[in-house]
């Protein structure tokens, strides 16, 4: 580092060999020249020449006259100058007074401007510029100086407003040795300092400039030890005294907090503890703000803050009973990330959901529920049979949308893992519950129950999207482990879709058959059977009327129902059928009311399980039971697959038999 020097007596100007003298009455040109090999000469030379005979020049440079020149680029070279100065005179600066100090590093601040572009045709003078200060640590200089904190404000605003993405990582490594020292071997750093470091931790500065987050984040990580003493003297005049206008950090605080513990846990050790008496405070917002700090906190994948800090995180447990639903909330919204990444946690917050899956408001059971279901549908592993549990009581919620959210929720669990190759044996038997527990909702009397039943049914249980031989099988192996309450509910299911889609086609027949007087009121007949099949029977009927006057003009969607209902028709026809009907009916990203009606009718009707090759695939699978050679099933009903495959066969055999008698009796001919 290199120092200033007291005073000295004015002395002839001497210049290196080659480079002519320095006046006023220069062109730019001419001076522009002159500068570059006075330049060239100061870069060769060593800091043990003899450097004395030079220091009138270097007094001489430190003029108005080079310093407000109009042209950037000779104010460039006269700092590039000064730089070399400072090096080959050190550790001593020929400058005398401290305010001269001041006007040379002010000026050559304002050149580090010069680095924003890295395509202008200075760009490797100004890279010269700073890597040289950088090596010399000519900035320590104005650690003595009484007012330094104005010059590092000032470069430090410099630099975290031009580093970008188009920076070389030498331009970041370069900054960050001029900065550092001015922290580390300061001591202490100032608060208009301090601010314009931790502002671009903001997540809003984050975005405007990348570069700047992370050029501020390492020097932060390279001075932890420096900088601490000051961040904590900032956050206790916020937390403790109050002093939040004192500062424009106050109304982030959190959010510093938040990126500081990612930054550098360390530094937060005696601010952390005071968050603590924040989470018991009388001021409910407050209280909101440090639950949604602590969660982030808490939960981040690799925080071990709740073992370093166990008072505050059994504080934060406390809020799980907290008397504002907004914090209630929060704090069950974290459970998911707490289960994936910090399962010795687990048991901990266990006791906790489970209080609020009791809880009165509904918005926190169901926050409950969906963060277990999140947890078990990223990974399964961490989620213990007493979590499962806690979602298994809310099957039976007296709220129809958590008891949606748990069953919907348990069936994309058991549809991801249970015939997943990542999954083991001990995972199939945790998960083996979750299909009776779907089944048994079937026995719920509201009709919503039912028809999501029906649906989990098609989509998760048996699904409709699986080739007919792979549908048959995991249909066959649910028959064959399921209670009999759950073959009830199954034989129950097929049963009910099977009269709807009659109903539906009696609908149809009745557009060949009758007149359109006589028709009238015979589908105003079909119209109200068919609406007690669907939820809220009133709404459902004024749908069907408008589904009724489609069918009365559109031909084309009456042929896609016809299909539909066919007995000989494939599982894969029919799906493409309803895809075309739906879309007659709107956008299904913002469904309507009728929307929403016609798509649970044609749930209802359409055979997306079952169908006469269905059936074929199915009596081979019996067969290879009867025969010996069928595949061992996990868990299979005491009366033995053979025996639960043979019923299976018996229901829909039953069905599609039942419909070709109606087919063949029928005058109805159906276009394909």
């Amino acid at each position: 580092m290199t120092r200033t020097k007291g005073h000295r007596s004015t002395a002839r100007i001497v210049y290196p060999s080659g480079v002519k003298e320095l006046t006023s009455d220069l062109s730019k040109d001419e001076l522009m020249r002159r500068l570059k090999a006075l330049a060239r000469a100061f870069q060769d030379m060593e800091q043990e020449e003899e450097t004395d005979q030079y220091e009138p020049l270097a007094l001489h440079l430190v003029n108005d006259m080079f310093f407000k020149h109009p042209s950037k680029d000779v104010r460039l070279l006269v700092a590039c100058c000064l730089a070399d100065i400072f090096r080959i005179f050190a550790p001593e600066a020929p400058y005398k007074t401290m305010e001269t100090l001041k006007c040379i590093f002010r000026f050559i601040t304002k050149q580090f401007w010069g680095l924003e572009n890295v395509e202008s045709s200075s760009w490797k003078r100004n890279f010269y510029l700073l890597e040289n200060v950088a090596m010399v640590k000519s900035y320590n200089i104005c650690m003595e100086l009484p007012d330094s904190n104005e010059i590092f404000v000032e470069l430090f605003n410099v630099f975290f407003t031009i580093i970008s993405d188009n920076h070389a990582s030498k331009v970041r490594t370069f900054m960050l040795d001029i900065m550092c020292p001015l922290i580390s071997e300061n001591d202490a750093v100032a608060s208009e300092l301090l601010e314009r470091i931790l502002v671009n931790l903001l997540d809003s500065k984050k975005i405007e400039n990348p570069s700047a987050f992370i050029l501020a984040r390492d020097l932060i990580k390279r001075t932890a030890s420096s900088i601490e003493p000051s961040i904590q003297v900032l956050f206790n005049s916020i937390l403790i005294l109050g002093k939040k206008d004192k500062t424009e950090l106050g109304p982030y605080m959190y959010e510093l907090i938040y990126q500081l513990n990612q930054v550098s846990s360390n530094i937060l050790l005696s601010v952390l503890p005071q968050l603590e008496l924040k989470l018991k405070s009388n001021d409910e917002r407050e209280r909101l703000s440090v639950t949604k700090l602590l969660g982030k906190m808490f939960s981040d994948k690799d925080s071990d803050l709740a073992t370093q800090h166990k008072p505050l995180w059994n504080c934060f447990l406390g809020r799980f009973g907290d008397i504002n639903i907004n914090v209630r909330l929060q704090c069950v919204r974290f459970a998911s990330q707490f289960i994936l990444y910090h399962p010795y946690l687990v048991q901990d917050l266990t006791e906790k959901l489970s209080e609020r899956a009791h809880d009165a408001e509904e918005s926190v059971r169901q926050a409950v529920v969906v963060s277990i279901i999140t947890a078990a549908k990223k990974d399964m592993t961490n989620v213990t049979d007493d979590l499962f549990n806690v979602v298994r009581e809310r099957t039976l919620d007296k709220k129809w949308s958590i008891r949606k959210d748990s069953i919907l929720g348990l069936s994309h669990v058991y549809k991801k893992w249970y015939y997943s190759t990542d999954s083991t044996n001990a995972d199939k038997v945790k998960l083996a519950w979750i299909k009776d527990k779907i089944l048994h909702m079937y026995y719920q009397t509201n009709m919503d129950d039912k028809l999501l039943v029906e649906r989990i049914f098609t989509v998760s249980l048996a699904p409709y999207t699986l080739e007919n031989k792979e549908r048959m099988k995991r249909m066959f192996e649910l028959y064959a482990t399921v209670d009999q309450h759950s073959v009830r509910a199954i034989n129950e299911l097929l049963k009910n879709q099977f009269m709807v889609r009659t109903h539906l086609q009696g609908l149809l027949e009745l557009y060949e058959q009758e007149s359109d007087e006589i028709r009238a009121k015979k589908m105003f007949t079909k119209l109200i059977v068919i609406s007690k099949c669907l939820p809220d029977p009133t709404k459902a009927q004024e749908h069907l009327k408008r589904l009724r006057e489609v069918l009365d003009t559109d031909q084309r969607i009456r042929k896609f129902l016809q299909i539909i209902v066919s007995p000989s028709v494939t599982c894969k026809r029919a799906q493409q059928a309803v895809k075309e009907i739906m879309k007659k009916f709107g956008d299904p990203a913002n469904p309507s009311a009728m929307f929403e009606t016609v798509q649970k009718l044609l749930e209802r009707s359409a055979p997306f399980t079952i169908d006469s090759e269905a059936v074929k695939s199915l009596i081979e699978y019996v067969a290879k039971e009867a025969s010996g050679q069928g595949d061992e099933i996990s868990g299979e009903a005491e009366e033995g697959a053979l025996v639960r495959g043979l019923q299976l066969l018996q229901v829909s055999g039953l069905i599609i038999f039942i419909f070709l008698v109606i087919k063949n009796t029928s005058n109805n001919h159906i276009i394909y």
